[in-house]
């Protein structure tokens, strides 16, 4: 969950989002006054041109070099302030939007000055230094204007008036109008914080996200005909090796271990090793027909979906966290579906990324089931260099699903899957 989907929901103000979107405004003040102070050294000799142009005088030399010398370092080092900026400000929107960013492709001198990714920080740095103290001076007056009218019945000192705005109070009586209406507009300020908040965190998301990297969350899509034709082809390959491959071993095997359990004695040390080991071969034909069919594992049918899923992580090699927050019913495939994306995201994880711990989400959203794995392994999954998350996003294409991936060099990797399972 993040702040803008909290917005959405009814208590938004019963939540902690409310606190984390001002805890996320009072972080930015004085990082914004900061830059605003620099921003406004060197533009502040714009203000004489322009008073001399607009009564006809001849501007002077020396404001003229000193501003195209400002904008020239401006320019110059603007690069260099960001470097710093960027990753304050990555860190910072984990208050408001918690789910991960890609780390910066490079971080050397050159790539300062020569990548896309560097001149997007560049740009929200100039955001912060000159449009957020503008609009944070907005909500600051508004807020100002808020408490005087909450205020009002103690500030009232008959026969002065109290100014609010473009009136004023002079009775105790339309004071105490005033605080009650500034009581009732909190509310309004509370979501007026959160709305701000968002703004700014969707526009830091989006220059620092480095997108045009090609590190951030990506549509994996999939063509739907070239789906079906894939999964029946592969589907009648695995049956056609089951059949003329495995199955016969199998039941070669199972064979030979009816025919032994007849021969050992029953109070034999071996006997009952060969009774387990006959089971479990039987289990494996039952097992290996039932993910032809594409039956539903046994685990989704008798634990649920989050049951299934918790024991996935109980068999995963490395240790695995489930946060589960679904609260309503799934349908049969959109479960099957969303079980085995985390299986094969757990699986790719354990033999590609080396991780060293790995979570697990499922959560509803607007409609939505989302599933999200994650792991600090070393990052660098790329759909077209292997066939399991094109797999997987041919599987979550056929519920008219959608896969997302983030997984930048050095880690984390994040896919995310979002799964419709509207009534």
């Amino acid at each position: 969950m993040h702040l803008a989907g909290s917005l959405r929901r009814p208590s938004y103000l019963l939540s902690p989002w409310p606190w984390r979107a001002l805890a996320y405004l009072a972080t930015t003040i004085p990082i914004a006054g900061l830059l605003a102070v620099g921003l406004l050294i060197v533009v502040a000799p714009v203000f004489p041109v322009i008073n001399a142009l607009r009564r006809g005088t001849p501007v002077e030399w020396p404001i003229v070099a000193f501003l195209t010398l400002g904008a020239v370092v401006t320019v110059a080092l603007a690069p260099i302030v960001s470097a710093a900026v960027a990753p304050i400000e990555r860190w910072r929107l984990r208050i408001v939007d918690p789910r991960p960013l890609p780390r910066p492709s490079s971080v050397n001198l050159a790539a300062r000055y020569t990548t896309a990714a560097a001149w997007r920080e560049v740009a929200y740095t100039f955001l912060l230094g000159a449009v957020v103290p503008v609009a944070y001076w907005m909500l600051g007056v508004l807020l100002a204007l808020d408490l005087i009218l909450i205020a009002s019945p103690w500030l009232l000192n008959d026969p002065d008036a109290i100014a609010v705005a473009f009136t004023r109070i002079y009775s105790i009586e339309d004071a105490i109008l005033a605080a009650i209406v500034g009581v009732l507009l909190l509310p309004v300020l509370w979501y007026l914080f959160g709305l701000v908040a968002t703004g700014q965190a969707t526009v830091a998301r989006w220059l620092l996200g480095g997108a045009a990297d090609g590190a951030a969350l990506r549509e994996v899509a999939r063509s739907r005909a070239r789906l079906v034709n894939a999964y029946e082809s592969e589907r009648r390959r695995i049956e056609r090796d089951l059949h003329d491959g495995a199955q016969a071993r199998l039941t070669s095997l199972m064979l030979h271990l009816g025919l032994a359990r007849l021969d050992v004695p029953a109070d034999s040390p071996a006997a009952k090793s060969l009774v387990i080991a006959h089971e479990q071969a039987k289990g494996l034909m039952v097992q290996l027909r039932d993910i032809v069919h594409g039956i539903r594992p046994q685990s989704l049918t008798e634990l649920g979906l989050v049951g299934a899923v918790q024991e996935l992580a109980a068999q995963a090699t490395v240790p695995v966290t489930v946060t589960a927050t679904t609260r309503r019913s799934v349908p049969e495939l959109i479960e099957t579906t969303a079980y085995y994306v985390v299986a094969e995201s757990l699986s790719n994880a354990a033999r590609h990324a080396d991780p060293t711990r790995a979570e697990v989400a499922l959560a509803d959203e607007n409609g939505y089931l989302v599933v999200e794995v994650r792991d600090d392994g070393r990052g660098g999954a790329d759909p077209a260099r292997g066939t399991g998350l094109t797999g997987l996003a041919d599987r979550v294409a056929a519920v008219n699903g959608r896969l997302l991936l983030s997984s930048p060099l050095g880690g984390p990797t994040v896919v995310r899957v979002e799964l419709p399972c509207r009534p």
